[in-house]
């Protein structure tokens, strides 16, 4: 994994190879677990207040919206979000994970589909969830990826991020870890993204002991 985060190698790893070596190695703990998607889908503290929000704004709604959740992961997140969206499409990038999504979690509402969120085409919704995907990857990528929104009435994004003043979208090689240490994180809303919303507000902030955050925020774009 060494190779896939050093920025001075000439060569970067495809997206998916980075990300399906982390899931393999176990990079973000949970060597008990066959795919563990890191603290950040486990931590109680991180995971009970995200899913007491977003559950309620799901439930705001008369009719219930139709969900992709990209970058779903081990769908330890998903499974107790499900019961409130009409249709829940999960997607991500590891075939192996998606294959093992498929035959844990079954429901009539809930389908898995493998994709490049940066090079696809994503499932027609009228929400989409993107927890904690951003952070890992470059900003290539994520203005890749961020051209392909506005077609979703609500984009529910959660990014970890340093608390107070910081430094956004410093760039990096997709992998593993974050901008927090570079005093960074992602802000769809600055250079060189700019991204354009109706409205938007923060669903969600909370504060890690090592004086960063997780921070979902909802954009509204029609």
């Amino acid at each position: 994994m060494k190779e896939v985060e050093n920025q001075s190698n000439k060569k970067r790893w495809p997206t998916k190879a980075v990300m399906a070596q982390i899931y393999e190695e176990h990079l973000w703990g949970g060597q008990e677990f066959d795919f563990y998607s890191g603290e950040g889908s486990h931590d109680e503290a991180i995971i009970t207040p995200y899913i007491k929000e977003v559950s309620a704004f799901l439930k705001s709604f008369d009719k219930p919206l139709v969900v992709c959740d990209v970058g779903c992961g081990d769908f330890n997140i998903g499974k107790q979000l499900l019961a409130y969206a009409y249709k829940y499409i999960a997607v991500d990038i590891v075939p192996a994970l998606i294959e093992r999504n498929k035959i844990k979690f079954k429901d009539d509402k809930l389908s898995f589909l493998c994709l490049d969120i940066c090079k696809e085409d994503l499932p027609v919704a009228d929400c989409i969830f993107v927890r904690q995907v951003l952070q890992h990857l470059s900003n290539s990528e994520i203005q890749s990826f961020l051209s392909k929104l506005k077609s979703y009435k609500y984009v529910v994004l959660t990014e970890h991020v340093p608390l107070g003043n910081f430094v956004p979208n410093k760039d990096m090689v997709t992998s593993m870890g974050n901008r927090v240490k570079k005093n960074s994180g992602v802000a769809i809303l600055e250079p060189p993204f700019n991204f354009k919303a109706l409205t938007s507000y923060v669903l969600v902030h909370v504060v890690l002991k090592d004086a960063s955050s997780i921070q979902t925020v909802v954009y509204q774009n029609f």
